[in-house]
């Protein structure tokens, strides 16, 4: 199979080195502005394609890893958009995290194509990408998913099939809330701690031997004790997009959404005063008094 990625960022780069270099797979990705430096993946062989549209008409499966789902739709349904150059028996995988309803619209786009498509969105952070251990959780038919598994082998540790087309995206936003409503909570715990004088070492070792141990905590953690960021290049701004999703989806369901409300305010209030593009631990310092 020949690969094309649309997206080489933070997470799209090491997806599109290990494609390359622990699936052995031919490569090429839109040459875009917003890449990282692709440096790397030029020198193993990759080619640079100048629209979506040439991407996917070189490409079996066709990787898509931007930020949401304005994104994705412009990319597909753009001038010189991906379904204009659509090979019928061919596969989209969408690894943003974008609006369920949004991707089963684009799916049924693609199916009438002749291709498939799976909503296939990430878990762990850039650094999982680089070595090849991300999660992901998909969405589509399972013999669909069988064909692309040497591909998403080549970038992940766990693959886990959660429903129909749209049912990954719609995990991921749950996952999401879930993730960075804590980590919310706990920028603004710590930042209190911080202004009550709590020894950050000891506010970590209790919450660790407690209730509040968790995944968030462990990448936390290192700001929270010495004000390193590299456990979580995950930005205020993405954050804030990713839970407006959320209450966007539990808006359509009618659910109820109180808590995330308060959290999509509290990170509007941190990318409104200038500092959208800090990283999540840095809530830490940004709630201090």
């Amino acid at each position: 199979m020949k690969v094309g990625i649309i997206g080489v960022g933070l997470m799209g780069q090491g997806i599109a080195r290990n494609v390359m270099i622990k699936g052995g797979f031919d490569l090429c990705f839109l040459d875009h502005p917003g890449n990282q430096p692709t440096d790397e993946i030029r020198g193993l062989g990759a080619v640079a394609c100048a629209t979506p549209a040439e991407v996917a008409a070189a490409s079996d499966v066709v990787i898509l890893c931007v930020t949401g789902s304005a994104q994705v739709e412009q990319i597909m349904t753009g001038p010189q958009g991906v379904l204009d150059a659509l090979r019928a028996g061919s596969i989209v995988i969408d690894c943003s995290t974008a609006l369920p309803e949004s991707t089963v619209a684009l799916a049924a786009q693609a199916q009438a194509k002749g291709a498939q498509f799976l909503d296939a969105p990430m878990t762990r952070t850039s650094a999982h990408a680089h070595a090849g251990t991300l999660n992901l959780l998909v969405g589509g038919d399972a013999d669909v998913l069988a064909q692309v598994a040497p591909v998403l082998d080549s970038f992940t540790e766990n693959v886990q099939r959660v429903g129909d087309v749209g049912a990954g995206h719609r995990m991921k936003l749950l996952h999401n809330y879930v993730s960075i409503g804590f980590m919310t909570l706990l920028g603004e715990a710590a930042a209190q701690a911080a202004d009550g004088g709590v020894d950050p070492a000891v506010f970590v070792d209790v919450l660790a031997g407690g209730g509040g141990a968790s995944v968030a905590l462990d990448r936390f953690a290192p700001f929270i004790t010495g004000g390193d960021t590299s456990g979580l290049p995950f930005s205020v701004a993405n954050a804030l997009k990713d839970i407006e999703y959320y209450r966007e989806m539990a808006g359509a369901a009618g659910a109820q959404q109180t808590v995330a409300d308060g959290v999509a305010d509290a990170l509007r209030q941190t990318v409104e005063t200038g500092h959208g593009d800090a990283y999540l631990p840095e809530l830490v310092k940004l709630f201090a008094t």
